[in-house]
């Protein structure tokens, strides 16, 4: 059977003004790609896992202390990065991990960590074996998976049923407490920055992390929640569904280019050019049909799709009108591959070309669009409140998340949430710029995205979340508190959001801006940008080969730092922007430019 590419004839796409406030720096060469897609060997693992094995005395860990690789991806330079568990017995200490840049004969070049496990293996004097730092924690479980899958099945409620096959995974849960450091011991909450306080671990619980993914009724559950192995309690639990809420814009994309697959006379909505294997062999499109499940790839007799306009409630999901969601969401999947192939050689959402797909019309009339993890793929709905979601800015983010899964997989709850969803804005924002400047070339454009989420689809014109002064929603803080951890993480993301806009396009010294903050204290009092391509390039760096999976935001300043300074420089106007961007937001003191 033959198989062949076909391209409708685009138009062309005007650019949207960017919010810029200060002068942009030229924009800088390319970066090195990235290398191939990593072979994962057992050679391979057990050579990294030999290397931390003899540093391990040097660290003061005892031979029940270990390591297992959690994965593998390419890096710059023919570099691989691989991120490495901390054990305890074997068993993995949750939020507790090494990530390593690798050389090509696979020795560790440079090191970036969590570290959650010092207290195993030292009596303390006072803690018990069972659930406090002590000399030997045991691992025993009292109760066994299926009995903790049963309590968190029981947390849920009984009406919901199962999208993937729950999990459980015996871990050691470090239960975290935050500690002021000694300089701030006498500062008020008000006064706090985020490097004022530290988070330690008050004491480990032997546990379950327990994976469910569920419907109840037509709408997604998806949770994880850590169980007792002792009694069967629940210690944690938080939403996996990783959405954006009513966002999208169907029809105001004008004439695009998508890829489509010709096969016994018919025109299937696959992309073979982009992605390998998958469960449809590349990327592709799938009607939902207003189901739970992805349905069937779109075929269609003509190489013409969609007619532009908004999905017309209860109407065919497959006609012309009914086809236009899957226009929107193969051209928002296409270009968000290419952004990730041609600036940084990055394949597909692992980095390994594996294809994914998005489902569109899911459910009836819903007001969302999420990334799943059963099957790294995306579902978008049309929307009910709003206009059909499928906005190139949504797209990107949905995406996004899977990026960010396979590689510092942020854990979805409190601090390192909030920077996971800012992750997706920011992949959001740069794929929409991308995309606009005609999904070309090897640098992000310096405009074309509007830095807001959600205006197109808004019936008001209101946009759901602002990136340059996030508190405009009403939920959203503008600079980092001491309450960041306990709040929505589509909240917790305003932040660092705004720390992103400040680093890409600088901020203003008006007080009445909406560009100004009251925490750039150094000269001048408007910092200035590095351009949208300079700052997405340090994000992705210290996203894919420093941030662990309990990064929280004065870790992701560090790291971000790094990043800079690897990529331009120490000193660098880059990795200054950095210090006063995150200063901007109350992460880490000013500095002068």
């Amino acid at each position: 059977m033959n198989q062949r590419s076909f391209t409708l004839l685009a138009a062309s796409i005007g650019a949207v003004s960017s919010l810029a406030h200060a002068p942009l720096a030229a924009a800088p060469l390319p970066q090195t790609m990235m290398s191939a897609p990593v072979v994962s060997t057992p050679q391979a693992r057990a050579g990294i896992v030999a290397q931390f094995e003899a540093r391990r005395a040097q660290r003061g860990l005892n031979a029940n202390h270990g390591f297992a690789v959690l994965v593998q991806h390419p890096g710059m330079q023919g570099t691989q990065v691989a991120r490495v568990a901390h054990t305890w017995k074997g068993v993995p200490i949750f939020g507790s991990e090494s990530v390593v840049v690798l050389d090509p004969n696979g020795r560790i070049q440079s090191e970036s960590s969590s570290e959650r496990r010092a207290g195993l293996g030292k009596s303390t004097g006072t803690a018990s074996a069972t659930n406090g730092p002590g000399q030997d924690f045991s691992v025993v479980p009292a109760i066994s998976s299926k009995q903790a899958i049963d309590k968190a099945l029981a947390s849920i409620g009984a009406d919901a049923r199962h999208v993937a096959p729950p999990s459980a995974e015996l871990i050691i849960y470090p239960v975290m407490r935050t500690e002021r450091t000694a300089a701030a011991r006498d500062k008020q909450e008000y006064e706090l920055n985020a490097v004022d306080v530290e988070e330690v671990v008050d004491h480990y619980e032997l546990a379950y992390l327990v994976h469910t993914r569920m419907h109840v009724g037509d709408k997604p559950v998806y949770h994880d929640t850590v169980v007792s192995a002792r009694d069967g309690s629940i210690l944690d639990q938080w939403n996996m569904l990783q959405t954006v809420i009513g966002v999208g814009k169907s029809q105001y994309n004008g004439e695009v280019p998508i890829n489509t697959t010709f096969a016994d006379g018919k025109y299937k909505m696959i992309d073979d050019s982009r992605g390998t294997g998958g469960m449809f062999g590349a990327m592709a499109i799938t009607n939902a049909n207003h189901g739970t499940t992805a349905g069937k790839v779109y075929v269609n007799d003509t190489n013409t799709w969609g007619d532009g306009k908004n999905y017309i409630p209860k109407g065919s999901t497959l006609d012309a009108n009914g086809q236009t969601a899957a226009v929107n969401a193969m051209w928002g999947l296409m270009n968000t591959y290419d952004t990730l192939k041609n600036i940084f050689g990055w394949q597909s959402l692992d980095g390994h070309n594996t294809a994914t797909y998005i489902a569109a019309h899911v459910n009836t009339a819903y007001d969302n669009a999420y990334y799943s993890d059963t099957c790294r793929c995306m579902f978008i709905g049309d929307g009910s409140s709003f206009y059909s979601l499928g906005s190139i800015d949504v797209i990107g983010h949905e995406m996004g998340h899977g990026v960010t899964a396979a590689t510092s997989n942020l854990t979805y709850s409190g601090e390192s949430g909030g920077l996971n969803e800012s992750a997706s804005d920011i992949n959001g924002e740069v794929v929409e710029a991308y995309a606009r400047a005609g999904g070309k070339g090897e640098t992000i454009p310096a405009t074309g995205n509007d830095w807001v989420l959600g205006k197109e689809i808004s019936k008001t014109g209101t946009p759901l979340r602002w990136m340059t002064k996030p508190s405009k929603d009403g939920s959203s803080p503008d600079a980092w508190s001491s309450s960041l951890r306990r709040i929505d993480v589509h909240y917790s993301s305003g932040p660092n959001n705004r720390m992103f806009y400040f680093l890409s396009q600088g901020s203003s010294e008006d007080k009445a801006s909406d560009y100004y903050s009251k925490y750039l204290v150094k000269a001048p009092a408007a910092m200035s940008g590095i351009g949208l391509d300079k700052a997405y390039r340090i994000w992705f760096r210290a996203n894919t080969t420093k941030f662990t999976s309990s990064t929280n935001y004065a870790d992701a300043r560090t790291k971000m730092i790094e990043a800079a300074e690897e990529l331009y420089g120490k000193p660098s106007r880059e990795a200054t922007a950095v210090m006063r961007a995150y200063a901007a937001i109350n992460v880490g003191a000013d500095v002068d430019e």
